[in-house]
């Protein structure tokens, strides 16, 4: 359910509402060089009172709300009830549609493009369309995205109806799709009446807003193109309330905190994913700077704090930690965790040695010290900020950091022997040196999870991957969103060969969109990260010629430059020549490894996840 207080609208005709203040990339909602406010100004255009036909439509509002809020792509598949509303939807001038191979890939494309831009959006079709993309949705549910999932649905005659419709399951009730996406959505909202449809999208998107969470807009295919009076107005600029922490609770939990770690003798302090959803990426860096502790991140949290500052101490992830940061914390008298997420993958099997009644454990808005009194309604950003006047510097466990750390060796290269065959461990160290600040990273889940782990990241240069859900396939159709959000960034994805071939065909869409990724497609022949925990024959694939079947898609049109390598010779040629002659293409560079050449983290890793999965029924 929605909670009214949370929510903020002026209706058509009333007061100036409070200043918005949600932001995406340091813009408030409305700030966007089209977005029309009510007193007529306008970036490209003098406003008019009433609108005409084609611009007072549902569709038409839908779409300039999702660019105030920041929303300049839209990720779609075509289908009959979703077509009249594509087209009010790009009859919008700053929103461009992106159109994919396949729902789930749209989905995970908004996934990607939420992650650079703080929110995404996607539109497909009724139930087919819908029950494809909702795995996408539910990895975006998971990952704290606010993704705004708009699906066409039936005419709104048909509703109460005793009709059977096509695209669904052939029962007269057709709600299969609503209550599936009841589970993966924090809002969901079904237009099939013009009267409350300005109020319902923009209670929707404020919710994803709110709770970083996908919200689910269903749109009446006969409503789309249909005018009312309250669209017939540019809309009331779009606002969020302030969020504010109780002072009273924001006290008494710094208070405790600067208590429990000012009394320590060692305490550290870890980053974890949700400090993305808190937007507390400055907030962090500040205490970091204030309290002198050394600073590691979770494995999801990787890229939220500068891995070049003086007391970062790598990725903290059990027995897989970067050497020495597994040491540190584990043996700390104090740890303070800033928006972890513990599950059993980054707890490499629940195998983390680590007690409560030693953490501090801060998360988007509550606070809990040591295990016991927990302090609710606090911001994320306002207890740190507030707790690093309050500490005092305390370096000793950076110290000992320094004391024990040993700089990695350098990679092994055959002696005299570039012919032979290419290790992954090579691969990765030249992906290190093409790394500058006009990069990001994307990993796909498997073994590239734990070599990208391992790469250090330049100030500037962005990393993500999926943790949480870890859906194979996701990272192809992310890649597109988060290049599509990403024009200052060159983006480089590590993906496996299993990984590709369930989400290949958008690689289509990239060329379409002039996009100059490089990929790496890792071929070893199968689902590695599987036959780690559990091996089979099931773990083998089918392999291909991925190269000539991205020559395929490429098909001469747009700018993709293909190649496969096996040794490290032809890999130093090729990242040469994706640097430099192919700069301003897709470059899709096909590497050949041994089936078991993995990382030394996802032996441990693998076996630690497989002791968890495989426990004996233990009946209570």
């Amino acid at each position: 359910m929605i909670d009214m207080q949370l929510l903020s609208f002026c209706a058509l005709g009333t007061a100036d509402p409070a200043p918005a203040t949600h932001q995406v990339d340091g813009r408030k909602p409305g700030a966007g060089s089209t977005a029309k406010h009510a007193d007529g100004a306008s970036g490209k255009s003098s406003d008019k009172s009433a609108r005409g036909s084609s611009e007072a439509t549902l569709g038409r509002h839908l779409a300039r709300r999702l660019v105030e809020i920041g929303v300049k792509d839209i990720f779609a598949v075509p289908g009959d009830f979703n077509l009249v509303l594509l087209d009010h939807l790009i009859a919008e001038p700053e929103l461009k549609l992106v159109g994919c191979c396949n729902e789930l890939n749209a989905g995970y494309a908004a996934d990607g493009y939420a992650r650079r831009r703080g929110v995404g959006a996607c539109c497909v079709t009724f139930t087919v369309g819908g029950l494809s993309v909702i795995n996408a949705i539910a990895g975006a549910y998971s990952e704290n995205l606010p993704v705004i999932c708009i699906v066409g649905g039936p005419n709104s005659n048909d509703y109460g109806t005793n009709r059977i419709l096509h695209h669904t399951i052939g029962i007269p009730n057709f709600s299969q799709e609503l209550r599936c996406f009841e589970q993966v959505t924090c809002a969901q909202v079904v237009l099939k009446d013009l009267e409350d449809s300005h109020d319902l999208i923009d209670k929707a998107i404020s919710t994803a807003l709110l709770q970083s969470k996908p919200v689910y807009i269903s749109v009446s295919c006969n409503l789309a193109g249909e005018p009312h009076p309250s669209f017939s107005r540019a809309p009331i600029p779009y606002a969020l309330p302030e969020k504010l922490s109780n002072p009273q609770s924001l006290q008494a939990a710094v208070e405790h905190a600067a208590q429990f770690l000012n009394a320590a003798v060692k305490p550290v302090l870890v980053v974890g994913s949700n400090v993305r959803v808190a937007k507390a990426q400055a907030a962090v860096l500040e205490l970091a700077d204030a309290a002198g502790y050394p600073t590691a991140v979770m494995p999801a949290g990787k890229g939220l704090f500068p891995e070049s500052h003086e007391h970062f101490i790598g990725t903290y992830w059990g027995a897989v930690s970067t050497p020495y940061a597994l040491e540190i914390v584990e043996s700390a008298d104090a740890y303070m965790f800033v928006g972890p997420v513990f599950n059993d993958y980054s707890s490499v099997g629940y195998s983390l040695l680590l007690k409560k009644e030693k953490m501090i454990l801060v998360q988007p808005h509550r606070i809990t010290v040591g295990g016991g009194a927990s302090y609710g309604c606090i911001l994320m950003n306002d207890f740190l900020k507030a707790l690093a006047k309050a500490l005092k510097k305390n370096t000793t466990a950076h110290e000992n950091f320094q004391r024990i750390y040993i700089p990695p060796g350098t990679c092994l290269h055959a002696k005299n022997a570039k012919n032979e065959a290419l290790k992954i461990n090579q691969l990765f160290h030249y992906i290190q040196k093409m790394l500058t600040p006009d990069n990001a990273v994307l990993a796909e889940t498997g073994d590239s999870w734990f070599n990208c782990q391992n790469l250090k990241l330049p100030d500037g240069c962005l990393f993500e991957f999926q943790m949480q859900y870890g859906s194979i396939g996701w990272s192809v159709g992310a890649l597109l969103g988060f290049a599509q959000a990403s024009k200052d960034k060159r983006v480089i994805a590590c993906i496996g060969d299993g990984s590709f071939q369930v989400t290949c065909q958008d690689i289509s869409t990239m060329i379409r969109n002039g996009q100059n990724n490089i990929i790496f497609l890792i071929n070893n022949g199968g689902y590695t990260i599987e036959v780690e925990i559990h091996d089979g024959p099931y773990n083998v694939i089918k392999n291909w010629n991925y190269t000539a079947l991205v020559d395929a898609i490429h098909n001469n049109e747009g700018k993709c430059w293909t190649t496969k390598v096996k040794t490290e010779k032809e890999l130093q040629q090729a990242i040469e020549k994706t640097l430099k002659e192919k700069h301003d293409c897709l470059c899709f560079i096909e590497v050949i490894a041994h089936k078991d050449d993995t990382s030394r983290e996802l032996l441990e890793w693998g076996s630690r996840v497989s002791a968890a999965n495989s426990r004996p029924h233990n009946p209570q």
